[in-house]
């Protein structure tokens, strides 16, 4: 990855990265030996190379059967049991002649779970359902309800041949089913919590079902650990980019926008969002991290990012080189008045729109980093999915929070389930009638 500090110099101090060596020094050899806070959770560092063959090798069978089996896959989990995968899968996009993969568990939408039975009529399909536990509470609903269609469409032999599932190795509410029935399991390891775990079976299988090379992925991903975990020092990119951002936070800026020029990024930053989100904001602390699609989003957010209150970074991933061309062509009459971008590439009038835009911003007063990858394929976006996760694992630490922990995840869940009256949260419930 390559990190361009240029747009954001004018906003930093002198000694951003300096006056943080000793700290990300610190926090580096954390990484590299899980000694820190949450280091039982750094199981995803040394990923790339020491993963485990054997299940890679069953993953990679098993996505064959799936292409084979179905014209759909439906990938039941929530946060990071899904958005790993579909980010990947939406900004590589699935090969010609994979199945359709859907995503579900994520939502207790009716319209949502409807919409995608409608779609599943008359259509062979298989189910990945995602969760260490088995218990969380929309994937687990919405298994119930897939596994049955199944069940009802292919008898309960044939629906076992068509259900996998990822789970933990040896305990829990799904490991438990998954056994008696007889399904195929692959392991959310124990080191590796859910938002850093796209590239172990809970991502790697739907990627694979979709026929995209994930050996290829898992190189891009080990070429970029080996930059940054074993060149560690301030010409390591990850250094500068965790040092700029830290220093941008500590000036005032509480918000950082992660901008693309490609739709299909989209995905990539809700993935980004929930590694930084839960990454970093604890003890009232951390970056709020946004995302925007550009150009499109220019026309709707643009105007706050120029003129709205000051809070503001942003960080732009750029992809040099587009996977085919496409040239604009001239028209006799002109009445766009855009004859002088004939015989230009779209790629060319892209590259100005993005630079205008991040000039534009800086003058406005955000500071602009931009990330550089060759194209994407599945070798930048493995290597653009360890770089980040490395820069989450490093800025937490410089914030002194542990960055593998979601502690006020679970306050939502003690509230509703005291409202839909599960045993157990019966005082919750009482303390919450007063207040509805």
């Amino acid at each position: 990855m390559n990190v361009n500090l240029t747009y954001a110099a004018e906003f930093l101090p002198p000694d951003s990265l300096t006056a943080r060596l000793n700290a990300l020094e610190q926090a580096h050899e954390k990484l590299l030996l899980g000694n820190g806070a949450g280091g039982d959770f750094t199981g995803w560092v040394k990923l790339p190379t020491a993963y485990d063959k054997e299940e890679f090798a069953r993953i990679q069978a098993a996505a064959q059967r799936i292409r084979e089996q179905s014209q759909i896959l439906v990938v039941i989990g929530i946060g990071g049991s899904y958005l790993g995968a579909r980010a990947v899968i939406e900004l590589l996009g699935r090969a010609p002649g994979a199945p359709e993969i859907c995503f579900a568990g994520n939502t207790l939408s009716t319209d949502a779970a409807l919409e995608l039975m409608a779609k599943l009529e008359g259509k062979d399909f298989s189910v990945n359902v995602i969760s260490k536990s088995g218990t969380t509470t929309e994937p687990a609903v919405s298994f119930r309800i897939f596994k049955k269609l199944l069940e009802d469409k292919y008898g309960k032999e044939g629906a076992r041949e068509r259900i996998y599932a990822t789970t933990d190795k040896a305990r829990g509410a799904l490991k438990t089913v998954a056994d008696r029935e007889g399904y195929e399991t692959f392991v959310v390891p124990d080191e590796i919590g859910g938002r850093y775990s796209v590239l172990t079976a809970v991502g790697l299988l739907p990627i694979a079902a979709a026929g995209i090379d994930i050996t290829a992925l898992m190189n891009g991903a080990a070429s970029e650990m080996d930059a940054l975990l074993n060149h560690p020092g301030a010409e390591n990119p990850a250094w500068q980019y965790a040092a700029a951002r830290h220093a941008l936070y500590e000036s005032g800026k509480k918000v950082e926008i992660l901008a693309c020029y490609e739709p299909s990024f989209r995905f990539f930053s809700e993935w980004w969002k929930q590694l930084y989100g839960e990454s970093e904001g604890k003890e009232n602390k951390g970056l709020f991290p946004a995302s925007v699609e550009f150009t499109a989003d220019l026309h709707s957010m643009g105007q706050y990012i120029q003129e709205g209150e000051r809070i503001l970074l942003e960080t732009v991933v750029r992809f040099d080189k587009s996977l085919g061309e496409l040239t604009i062509p001239s028209d006799p009459d002109d009445l766009d008045g855009l004859n002088f971008l004939a015989g230009k590439s779209l790629d060319f009038v892209n590259d100005q729109a993005m630079t205008g835009t991040r000039l534009a911003h800086v003058d406005g007063g955000v500071p602009n980093v931009l990330l550089t990858l060759p194209r994407r394929d599945t070798d930048s976006v493995g290597r653009m999915i360890y770089f980040f996760e490395f820069v989450c694992g490093l800025s937490g630490y410089l914030l002194e929070v542990n960055p593998f922990d979601q502690p006020g995840v679970e306050a939502y869940k003690v509230n509703m389930f005291a409202l839909l009256g599960k045993p157990g949260y019966e005082a919750r419930r009482e303390e919450l009638k007063n207040r509805l």
